[in-house]
Formats: C-alpha cells, sequence, structure tokens
C-alpha cells in the first residue's frame, strides 16, 4: 500500500531572519526528498512541504534539532493543506512584504569561525578584509532599516554586489545564501584612516603605531564609535580621561584571546563562556595582583577589569596587529550617548581623538556594548544591549493588546510586548540628555516598525517628572491608554518574567530610588508581589536626604543624615567644618531634605564613614567600592532591629548597620572587615525580613531585583541565608536587575492587568 502524500503549511517565529534558517530549510527538505518552497515573512518564516508523511515528520523533528546556530524557533504553527502534485523541487522563495504581525531582528552577532579562518588564510579571496561575514555572524540589529530583513532595507543597500558574490549569496547551498551584508574588498566597504592612503592592512597597521606612540584614535565598530588607547600607556590612558572628562569611572579593555585575558584577570568558566559567546559582552572579572600590564589609570582604585574579546573582524585585524590589550571605551564625552553617525562623530570627537579609523558602511540604530558578570557559574547582565538585543523574552502571561513600557529615566530601556513575546531595547542611557532622548522617542517608532507592534497599552513609572513617564503622557495625547506602575513593582516583574513566573512571591527591591505610592522616595522594599499587584509588607526604615540630589553626588551627606539620628559625630564631620552642622539641621528641617528608604543611600553613608569616598563621579561608585573593599575572610555581623507596626510595613533600621559602623571604628577595626560585616548585616536582616513576611503570607519564593542586587557580594549572601532558611530564590540573569529591566517588568503587569480587565468584561 502506497504511503499518503501530504502537504504542510509551516508558519515559523522568533529569529528566523537573517541567520541562514531558509538555506537550512532547503537543505533539510532536499535530504528527506519533500517539495515545497520556504521563505521569510513578517511573522518570521513560512514553509510548505509536499512529500511522504514519515518524510514530513522526520522534517519538522529535524528543524529544531538542526536549527543554525544563531536561530531561535519561538514557535512552530502546522497545518495541512491540499497535496498540488505539480511540484518536484524544493525553492526559495522572495520575502512576503505583507504586514501579518511580529518578527524578530537578530542581534548583532561576533565573526564565527568560519569567517575567522578565511579572514587570516593568505589564499582566500577575503584575507585581511576587515567586513567579513557570513549567515552565521556580522551586523544585524544595526543596519536593518524595516522587515522583511532583505538587503535593500539594510545600510548594504549602497553596496551592489560583485558576481563573486552575487553568485555565495544566490547559492542555497553556500553559508553566505541571502547573507544581506555579504561583501568583499571589491564590492563592499572601505576602511579610512584620516590623513593616509593605503590598503586595509596598511590602515590597520599604521593604527597600531599611533596607538603604540599613546595617541587616541576613534573606532567605528558595529553600534557607534569606540575610542581606542594603548591599555598599558598611563599617559594615554589619563589623557583620555582627561578630554573625554570620565574622572574615575573604569574603562572596558579588549583583549586578543583568552591567553591575554587570563594573565590580566581571573577567569572562571562562566567567566569564560561569556568571553567567548556569539555576543561577546564586556565581562567584569577579578584582576590579577599585581596589575601588570595594565595602566593604572584604566580602572583605577578597582579590583575588577571590564575584559571583552574582538567580536568584528577589524577588531580581530587590530588586535593582532597591536598585540597588547587596548582601552576600547564608548565614543561620546562623559553622559553622552555613544556617536554613531560620521558627521555627528567627528564633531563631538574631534577634541578627543587624534586620529579617526572609519568605514563608509552606514550605521542605522545605535548600540552600545553589552556589561556582564557571572554568579553562581550563570551570567548576569549588567546591561543588556549589542549582542543580546531585540532577541525576544518569552513572558509568563499573554499580553492580548500590544504594550509598550516606557522604563525609567536612568540606564533606560523601553520593551514592547505582544502574545507571550517580549522585545526589550537596546540599552539607551539617561534620558536627561537630549540625544539621548531623542534616540529613545526615535527608538520606540523604529523598533515597534520593526517587530510588528503598534502599541495600545502604555505603561509608565509614576514619577511624574521622569521624561520617560512624560512621553507616555505625550502618546496619550493619541489615543493609547495609560497604566502606571509602581517603580518597585517593576522591578520585582522584571525578576518575574526572567525566571518565567507569574508569581506571587515575597518580592526584596533594593537600589538608588524609586517613586513610592505614597509619593516619598522608597528603595528598599519588601514587597507581596505578583504580575497584577504588590503590597509594601516593609521597608529599611526612612532618612532623609539633605539636599535631595545633591545627597546622591555626596555621601557624606548621607552619612551626616544617619549619625544625626544616632547623635554621632564621625570623624567624616571634620572634614568638613563649615557644612556638616548645616547638613545635620537640614536632615531635621524637614525641609529639602525628603524621606528615603533607599538602600543605595545606606551603602553610600557606609562607604563615606570606613573612608571609601565622600563624593562620587558616576552612580553607584561608593557602593561599587564598598562591595570591592570587603574582606571576605572578616569574621563577624551587624545586626538590625526590626520594628512591627501591626497592619502596616514593618521597618528595618539601617541606622542600627551605621551604629555598629561607627561603634568599629572607634575600636580600630579594619575598613575591609567594617564592610564585610555590613555585607553580612544587611544580607541577614533581607532573610529576616523575607521569614517575617512568610509568616504571615505563607509565600515561600523571594525575587531579589533593584541595582543594589548587581553586588555579588550581598546578593550571595542573601541568597545563601535564604536558601539555608528554605527559602526559593529567584535571581536576575538575562535582563539587568537594575532600571534596565524596568520595562519589561512595566510591560509584563500592564499586559496582565489587561487580560484580567478583559476577563471582568
Amino acid at each position: 500500500m502506497a504511503e499518503r502524500t501530504i502537504r504542510l503549511h509551516l508558519q515559523v517565529e522568533g529569529v528566523v531572519q537573517g541567520v541562514g534558517f531558509r538555506p537550512f530549510v532547503y537543505s533539510l527538505a532536499k535530504s528527506w526528498q519533500l517539495s515545497g518552497v520556504v521563505g521569510n515573512n513578517s511573522l518570521g518564516a513560512f514553509v510548505e512541504l509536499e512529500g511522504s508523511e514519515d518524510a514530513v515528520a522526520g522534517f519538522q523533528r529535524d528543524l529544531r534539532l538542526q536549527a543554525p546556530p544563531l536561530a531561535v524557533i519561538d514557535r512552530v504553527t502546522a497545518r495541512e493543506v491540499t497535496p498540488t502534485g505539480l511540484q518536484t523541487g524544493f525553492r526559495i522563495a522572495g520575502s512576503q512584504l505583507a504586514r501579518l504581525g511580529q518578527t524578530q531582528i537578530a542581534p548583532d552577532c561576533a565573526t564565527c569561525a568560519d569567517c575567522l579562518r578565511e579572514l587570516t588564510d593568505p589564499d582566500d579571496r577575503r584575507y585581511g578584509y576587515p567586513f567579513i561575514n557570513c549567515t552565521n555572524c556580522g551586523p544585524r540589529l544595526t543596519i536593518v532599516q524595516d522587515v522583511p530583513y532583505d538587503r535593500p532595507r539594510t545600510t548594504m543597500a549602497g553596496f551592489p554586489m560583485c558576481e563573486p558574490c552575487r553568485r555565495e549569496y544566490d547559492d542555497p547551498g553556500d553559508r553566505r545564501f541571502h547573507a544581506q551584508p555579504v561583501c568583499c574588498a571589491d564590492c563592499g566597504p572601505r576602511l579610512r584612516l584620516s590623513g593616509f592612503e593605503g590598503g586595509p592592512g596598511e590602515v590597520i597597521a599604521k593604527v597600531a603605531q599611533l596607538l603604540r606612540e599613546g595617541q587616541i584614535v576613534a573606532v567605528k565598530g558595529l553600534g557607534g564609535y569606540h575610542l581606542a588607547v594603548d591599555a598599558t600607556s598611563d599617559r594615554g590612558t589619563r589623557t583620555l580621561r582627561q578630554r573625554k572628562h570620565r574622572d574615575e569611572k573604569a574603562f572596558a579593555v579588549m583583549v586578543s584571546d583568552l591567553e591575554m585575558a587570563r594573565s590580566l584577570a581571573e577567569i572562571a568558566p562562566a567567566d569564560e563562556l561569556l568571553l567567548t559567546s556569539p555576543a561577546r559582552p564586556i565581562v567584569l572579572v577579578p584582576r590579577r595582583e599585581p596589575a601588570g600590564l595594565v595602566a593604572a589609570a584604566v580602572a583605577p582604585g578597582q579590583r575588577q577589569l571590564g575584559l571583552m574579546l574582538p567580536y568584528t573582524p577589524l577588531h580581530v585585524l587590530l588586535m593582532r596587529e597591536f598585540a597588547g590589550p587596548l582601552v576600547l571605551t564608548s565614543g561620546n564625552v562623559s553622559e553622552e550617548p555613544i556617536a554613531f553617525l560620521d558627521g555627528d562623530a567627528r564633531q563631538r570627537l574631534g577634541g578627543i581623538a587624534d586620529a579617526f579609523l572609519t568605514h563608509d558602511r552606514p550605521i542605522h540604530l545605535r548600540v552600545d556594548d553589552s556589561v556582564a558578570r557571572s554568579f553562581r557559574g550563570e551570567p548576569m547582565l549588567i546591561r543588556r544591549s549589542r549582542g543580546y538585543a531585540p532577541r525576544a523574552i518569552r513572558l509568563p502571561v499573554t499580553a492580548a493588546r500590544p504594550v509598550l513600557g516606557c522604563g525609567a529615566e536612568l540606564k533606560s530601556t523601553f520593551c514592547l510586548a505582544q502574545g507571550d513575546s517580549a522585545t526589550l531595547s537596546p540599552h539607551l542611557g539617561d534620558l536627561k540628555n537630549y540625544e539621548t532622548f531623542r534616540s529613545y522617542a526615535d527608538g520606540i517608532t523604529h523598533l515597534s516598525r520593526l517587530v510588528g507592534i503598534s502599541p495600545v497599552v502604555v505603561a509608565h513609572d509614576l514619577h511624574p517628572d521622569y521624561l520617560s513617564t512624560k512621553h507616555a503622557q505625550e502618546l496619550a495625547e493619541s489615543g493609547l491608554e495609560l497604566a502606571g506602575v509602581q517603580h518597585h513593582h517593576a522591578h520585582i516583574a522584571s525578576c518575574l518574567v526572567d525566571n518565567g513566573s507569574p508569581g506571587p512571591v515575597i518580592g526584596v527591591a533594593f537600589d538608588g530610588t524609586g517613586y513610592g505610592t505614597d509619593g516619598t522616595l522608597w528603595g528598599g522594599e519588601f514587597l507581596v508581589a505578583d504580575l497584577v499587584q504588590a503590597r509594601r509588607a516593609g521597608h529599611l526604615a526612612a532618612v532623609p536626604m539633605p539636599g535631595g540630589e545633591s545627597a546622591v553626588r555626596q555621601p557624606w551627606r548621607m552619612a551626616a543624615a544617619y549619625c544625626a539620628q544616632l547623635a554621632a559625630t564621625p570623624a567624616v564631620a571634620q572634614r568638613y567644618p563649615r557644612e556638616w552642622e548645616a547638613v545635620t539641621r537640614l536632615a531635621g528641617s524637614g525641609f529639602a531634605a525628603p524621606p528615603t528608604s533607599s538602600a543605595g543611600r545606606l551603602f553610600d553613608a557606609v562607604a563615606c564613614l570606613v573612608g571609601v569616598r565622600d563624593e562620587v563621579s558616576y552612580e553607584g561608585q561608593a557602593a561599587v567600592e564598598l562591595e570591592q573593599l570587603a574582606n571576605q575572610a572578616a569574621r563577624g555581623w551587624y545586626q538590625s532591629e526590626i520594628r512591627e507596626f501591626g497592619e502596616m510595613p514593618f521597618q528595618i533600621r539601617g541606622a542600627d548597620l551605621v551604629a555598629a559602623v561607627l561603634a568599629d571604628l572607634e575600636r580600630n577595626v579594619p575598613a575591609a572587615d567594617i564592610a564585610m560585616r555590613f555585607h553580612r548585616g544587611l544580607a541577614l536582616s533581607i532573610a529576616d525580613g523575607c521569614q517575617l513576611i512568610r509568616e504571615t503570607s505563607g509565600l515561600g519564593t523571594v525575587a531579589l531585583s533593584g541595582g543594589v542586587f548587581q553586588n555579588v557580594l550581598l546578593l550571595e549572601l542573601a541568597v545563601a541565608h535564604l536558601e539555608r532558611r528554605g527559602f526559593k530564590v529567584l535571581t536576575h540573569r538575562r535582563i539587568p536587575a537594575n532600571d534596565g529591566g524596568i520595562s519589561i517588568g512595566q510591560a509584563a503587569i500592564a499586559a496582565t492587568r489587561d487580560a484580567g480587565s478583559a476577563d471582568a468584561r
């Protein structure tokens, strides 16, 4: 009896465009002797197959098992259609332009092993060509202008392919089949060095020479410009700091390979996986002592280095020629967004860079480097950008109507959600900068078009002065629905999304500040939360912030506020003989001293008291340095009282921890031991607070979120305490714990509430 012939239509959703998916399907179908067609559409990719039932079943199985390395298959929808019997082969169709729904754009990806082999093979026609790529690597998000993802809709449209490249592009058996950025030295982008003429090899050799001489070179990368200088040159790195107006924040360092990375830092297996992953983020790792090759000005006073490996062929060639560690920091003046347009870069970086290494492939979308570190053998993203964005994240709920999460104001991102999929934008930065805010507003429009999501519901922070909130209100004027979401609830929701959980949980949200439902500044919060609502169950006891925002920049003010509560006069007061008394009076006046429960401000106070620093030049600096100061071999810990108020939220007295710090200072206990005891004391308070909530709520799962939990010392201590008490603990991995994750938390909450409202209707 002849086996039945069937014809199946498959709709494949996920990251399936620009990653070699169509040639993969073509080869797979031919191996199963199936006829049909594959093509791109606005949902992803469509496949029609005709053949025996067994062959079609085998194809469906292998579709997921053997997919290309960069492909991410989220969903396959299959339906039987009537066999035609007309097709005798399998073909690849052009893209369908109809707007059918969502699609996903692949992130920019580091150069693959096959391209690296060709890059260094003298017999290959792309030998030494700094823009080599294929379907498994190269630019994606930064060059795409519209969907479907085809060459005419990218910034490669201005580079007509030569005949050899066209043959590769049209050959389904070639790994460059429909690789939209495919090019070579004859038809593609060309490298340029200001004031110098020559081929790619000569240009790169000249740049390496300039760097060895201590000069600063602006280098055009995938998502924008970097500023490069010899990382071993103290003079060069100090000059870069002066010109860039970046006083102390560490520079990222590019190293040629893992061997060089290991010579500079302790590289754990999880760090190695991050460094060599296709995303190639900057990875924060413990530096070796002594610092060795790296100049002191690269990361002053830091026990860590931010290392990354080359992720473009241009970087690979440059690192091989330079043969040493290279500072590669964002191409901007401090606090500005990274430059990515050529004319703007020359104007903004002309006073910093001594030379410009550029090329003529336009960058369509500005994208910063991602930053990560490892925790318990797993990656933990601190800044989610190049290499990760805009890969969609699965929601534990379904957004029945399209949602935009507008995010926070610092470390800003936005999020677009529909169905069970959420697209988190690349890191944008501080919206108070006009250029960043313009990128933010334009980015929402651009990414909405790319992923096919037109928001109906707009979720925003409760802070009325956030520019993201004001942008949401402007969108509401065109008829979109507003959904306000409390800042720390959004933090916990982002952790729930990261772990695929709808809650409820005990949420611990520790950060700098966030607008509370009572109009005060929160930041040390214990919540009972799910993706619909959150109840404030406890918090750090509030203290005044003398001078408001000034207290963020000057931690000594927070030290004064805590010491005023304790009627103490620490040694730091002697450094401010005139200001100290005025600030302590201000703290008690209630004027220009808003109360805050912020854990970040508690860290600031302690950091100041132990002599870490009185003032900061970037957000979180004092807390970062206090973490690095801590002597993990020290004995002892501090304790703080939990005050209960019946039905009201309990309060943890941060002042008790400060009092213990002051007592140890009086006993001349080393600052490093005090820093460790403080971390242990705060972690113990977290566990005590969660245990108190469990006794009344019965909840046994804790979600830890907020920028304070990027401190892996505190995170490890808190998780260990909680696990010993039988809690299940959720932490961040794919989504930043800081404000970079706020937008996806907002979107998840708004979507869940919207679904509940629809059910009620």
